[in-house]
């Protein structure tokens, strides 16, 4: 029997033209026009995607399934790009269309090592009777507040030294959002002085190549982490082909680390001028902000300001500015991740090469910093390179914001020289331990930056002072404990933030997190299977998270062995 055959080009036709509804969820009209509401009369662009998510749950409460496919036709795009964005970061809530249960309320407590040493886990565990079904309390890794143990997040009201009592005020009270703040406004800097240093580079007063060898010759490196000298990165992105962009990192989600919050708490014109300047002289055409999610107060504080400044500006030909909101992600603090995100994509680091200064943001070549590093920009070049490079300690250069927290009597970020040990940071800045406690050990750079005893607390803290020793200080970060806590229960804890954390692109860190996890969840370690699975992520992983995981067990097993051998599975931080 002989059988037609048709052309696929008309088979296609046929197929679309018989075809009564696209493939995949249906998308309802009136879903379509709920969207299209909440989002107001703008023109939709892919890379808003995160911030159209942030204003549909702001909204709704949550990112029902149906407002997705909605949005996914809105923008053009496959559902499955839309979906795989809002379950990918932690703070977009995806729940079934129809007869979902809304929480009214989330209270976020932090369960990281300092609020766990503060009573976080009472918290965690009493809440949710105490306020109820309709409010849902999640432990949470980070919430940017380590210096006011226990920190929880009432909605988006930021709690620190919380209580049961306050929560269940602010929770009952409706005290839900973000809290203003007293800080140095636009009017207030001008009067000090301010912009004085953009306006004499713009006016040309200053050239370029004067400003990245003030710089350079101050040893300003990264303030971030990586510790890259700035002057360098300014004069390798300089040399790249415009049009190129920019980025700013105040994502800060290390545990243990505040330092950024706190200074843009107090004075955000201090650090626009210097990311200004840094845009001036690489010339940058946009910037972009990108800042943590739970930091709501300085998002509505840096929105007025950023409005003042378009207003009001200091610069002739001022870059566009964006402030980015983050979702919870703490691997988007790796900067190829973090312009991932930028762009509305999952936060998963990019392969190198090319290096983001060569193809960044929107594959254009793209200057990124820390906050802190653009923060002391202005001040360097006012009072000169020596004025920061003199101020060390122990035969380092410069100065450093410790961000301190744990079992001392003054938490906060505390401005030192630059290789102050931790003996002379708790003495000279934090009051002391505190009374009945003695020190027994700390983390030199928070979650990924190890864990040392205290007969090493004499070890200048700077960059490449630390890696001897089998740890580095990061974005300085400490976290003090005593006595009454365990080496090992640190490790867990900081273990269970990278498993949750893990973006789970490479298999090394994705497997290689939960199963050092069981590991040392186990009565006795494993240590000859620990040692191994640590080389293998050291080795094998695509960013630094996964390949500095392993940095707490290495510690302990190196530094603290006697707590392997009497350690039990429930002990925490």
């Amino acid at each position: 029997m002989n059988h037609a055959i048709i052309p696929i080009a008309k088979a296609v036709d046929f197929a679309q033209q018989h075809r009564r509804a696209p493939k995949g969820r249906q998308t309802d009209p009136h879903h379509i026009s709920s969207v299209l509401a909440i989002l107001g009369h703008q023109e939709l662009r892919r890379d808003l995607l995160i911030e159209y998510l942030h204003q549909l749950q702001d909204h709704l409460g949550c990112l029902p399934k149906s407002h997705l496919a909605a949005l996914a036709q809105c923008l053009n795009l496959s559902q499955t790009e839309v979906f795989e964005v809002a379950t990918f970061y932690h703070h977009f809530d995806v729940v079934e269309s129809g007869n979902a249960i809304r929480h009214a309320l989330t209270v976020r407590v932090c369960n990281g090592p300092t609020c766990c040493m503060a009573g976080a886990n009472s918290l965690i565990d009493t809440l949710p009777a105490l306020l109820g079904s309709t409010v849902r309390v999640q432990a949470v890794p980070c919430i940017g507040r380590c210096e006011q143990a226990p920190a929880v997040a009432v909605g988006q009201h930021e709690m620190g030294w919380a209580n049961h009592h306050d929560i269940m005020e602010a929770a009952f009270g409706q005290h839900t959002k973000a809290l203003p703040l007293p800080y140095t406004n636009l009017t207030a800097y001008l009067a000090e002085g301010g912009y004085h240093v953009l306006q004499e580079c713009t006016a040309n007063q200053r050239t370029v190549e004067s400003v990245i060898d003030t710089l350079s010759n101050s040893g300003l490196r990264g303030l971030g982490g990586a510790g890259f000298p700035a002057g360098r990165k300014w004069g390798i992105v300089r040399d790249q082909p415009t049009p190129c962009l920019m980025a700013v990192n105040i994502d800060e989600g290390e545990p243990g680390t505040f330092k950024d919050r706190t200074y843009l708490e107090n004075n955000p014109h201090q650090f626009l001028e210097g990311m200004l300047i840094a845009a001036w002289a690489v010339q940058a055409s946009s910037i972009y902000i990108y800042l943590r999610d739970e930091y709501h107060a300085c998002r509505a504080m840096l929105e007025a300001e950023l409005a003042a400044l378009k207003a009001q500006p200091p610069m002739p030909n001022m870059p566009n500015i964006e402030l980015r909101r983050g979702a919870g992600a703490y691997i988007c603090g790796e900067e190829s991740a973090m312009l991932e995100s930028i762009e509305g994509k999952r936060g998963l680091p990019r392969l190198r090469p090319p290096y983001v200064a060569q193809v960044g943001l929107f594959n254009k070549p793209t200057l990124v910093h820390n906050f802190e590093t653009l923060y002391w920009v202005p001040a360097i070049l006012e009072k000169g390179a020596t004025w920061f490079s003199e101020q060390g300690r122990h035969g380092r250069a410069g100065l450093r914001s410790f961000s301190v927290s744990g079992r001392v009597n003054k938490p906060g970020v505390h401005l030192a020289p630059a290789g102050i040990t931790l003996n002379e940071l708790i003495a000279e800045h934090c009051g002391g331990m505190q009374a009945g406690h003695t020190l027994y050990g700390y983390l030199p750079g928070g979650a990924s930056g190890g864990i040392l005893p205290a007969v090493l607390a004499n070890i200048p803290l700077d960059f490449d002072t630390l890696q001897p020793h089998g740890c580095f200080i990061g974005s300085a970060a400490i976290v003090v404990f005593s006595q009454a806590d365990s080496a090992v229960g640190m490790a867990r804890n900081l273990m269970r933030f990278f498993v949750h954390e893990s973006c789970g692109q490479c298999t090394p860190c994705r497997a290689g997190t939960a199963k050092a996890l069981e590991l040392i969840n186990q009565p006795q370690w494993n240590v000859p299977l620990l040692q191994a699975l640590s080389a293998v992520m050291r080795d094998a992983s695509i960013c630094g998270l996964g390949q500095a995981a392993p940095n707490p067990i290495d510690c302990v097993i190196r530094y603290f062995p006697h707590e392997i051998e009497h350690t039990t599975c429930g002990e925490q931080a």
